[in-house]
């Protein structure tokens, strides 16, 4: 492996493409730092090719050019985070660049720019990085006017350079941000009391079209000569944001019916007995299994009794308040939690009325009329018990004491009946 001298510092290329290409070619005369590998998988790759006639080592495994060229800084320009992880873990994660860890990009940038004789070959190098960073970098000045702009910036804002360069950086943001920002600024310049510098942290941004975007920032001061800058490092997380709703969905929701699912039922119930106890407040539970689902979901088939529990689900929706909850609690069995029902001694009643009469009105599933109906039991905090396991169980006792005497109808819970 080519040996560094002493006053120069080890670089890795990790991307053999054409951004690898442009960056060994910036590199290839600085006299501040050498590449010492240059590692794609793909041998055609443009960037090797020029290695070679440099006399710089070749890698086609991105792993085994860490292990060989460490210790070292590496500049990934392959666009795979994984690659970032991958390097993080055998060099260290201050001494990979790209991903999340562009900041270090601005750190050897500074250390260039020392060098007085080499001043124009690092302006290169900085706009160089800047235009095939992954993250979007904004620099501002102290007023908050924009003063670079890069590629990646463009991409996830929705703004050409030339729409946003000399403008407020405010106009990326939404209310109340917009209007509060060059007041922080401001506070900022005055006391030096930073809330957000050198702190990654998520918020939303505005994107050109007005639509909110998640993204991830961490901003930290520099200074050119006696000017104050601000450099922000953006990332796009939206897509993060949204693969997190999903599986928080999936987590706690019914996929068929999209209602809570048992575990959302227990977390809002356990939320419901404090706010009851703290308030002193009456919570009714009720526990609905549906009368001749299985009925249908055995003669039109279950692709049918899914459409019917989603139907299901709407009307039930329907029969309580905003503020109420209703869960999917497995098979054809529902369960309400309805808060606050103390000021009205008859929400509970009016609510299992609806809920039976939603139920009433037939179903059409492919065009066929469907009829179903439901068993409701119902228990009451603080009047029959004040534990969830308690309450649980008896509006489960009171729902099937209802399907035996008759179903179709409700039945408050009362000690002498007997659990199935």
């Amino acid at each position: 492996m080519t040996q560094a001298s002493s006053a120069a510092h080890p670089i890795l290329i990790l991307g053999g493409g054409h951004g690898g290409t442009a960056f060994l070619e910036l590199l290839r005369d600085e006299t501040l730092v050498q590449v010492i590998g240059v590692s794609d998988p793909d041998p055609a790759a443009p960037a090797l090719a020029t290695a070679k006639a440099l006399n710089i080592p070749v890698y086609n495994n991105a792993e085994a050019a860490l292990r060989a060229c460490q210790p070292c800084t590496a500049f990934n320009l392959t666009g795979d985070e994984s690659v970032s992880e991958l390097a993080a873990s055998i060099i260290g994660p201050c001494s990979i660049v790209g991903g999340s860890e562009t900041h270090l990009i601005w750190k050897i940038i500074s250390q260039l720019r020392d060098a007085q004789d080499e001043l124009q070959s690092n302006r290169l190098l900085t706009e160089s990085i800047v235009t095939h960073a992954m993250e979007g970098i904004i620099l501002i000045n102290t007023l908050g006017v924009i003063k670079a702009f890069n590629p990646a910036a463009e991409r996830i804002f929705g703004y050409r350079l030339e729409e946003v360069i000399e403008k407020n950086i405010s106009m990326l943001m939404p209310e109340p941000h917009r209007s509060e920002h060059d007041n922080y600024l401001q506070r900022y310049m005055q006391t030096k009391e930073a809330h957000v510098i050198g702190i990654e942290r998520e918020l939303i941004a505005r994107h050109k079209s007005g639509e909110p975007i998640h993204i991830s920032l961490s901003v930290n001061e520099m200074t050119s000569g006696n000017e104050h800058y601000f450099v922000g490092i953006v990332a796009d997380i939206s897509e993060r944001k949204r693969n997190e709703a999903a599986i928080l969905k999936l987590a706690h929701f019914d996929a068929n019916t999209g209602l809570p699912n048992r575990t959302l039922f227990f977390d809002r119930f356990t939320h419901a007995l404090a706010q009851a106890k703290r308030y002193d407040q009456q919570v009714a539970i009720l526990f609905l299994d549906l009368d001749g689902f299985k009925a249908v979901n055995d003669t039109l088939g279950h692709v049918a009794g899914d459409t019917l529990l989603q139907e299901v689900a709407a009307r039930l929706v329907k029969a309580i308040r905003e503020v109420d909850t209703v869960a999917r609690f497995g098979g054809d069995e529902f369960a309400f939690i309805l808060y606050d029902v103390t000021t009205d001694q008859h929400m509970t009643q009016v609510v299992a009325d609806r809920i039976l009469a939603g139920l009433a009105t037939p179903f059409i599933i492919d065009g066929i009329p469907c009829h179903i109906g439901g068993s409701i039991g119902i228990s009451l905090f603080p009047e029959n018990a004040t534990d969830m396991d308690a309450l649980i169980h008896q509006a489960d006792t009171a729902m099937y004491a209802a399907k035996n005497s008759g179903k179709n109808r409700y039945l408050f819970y009362e000690p002498d009946m007997v659990p199935e």
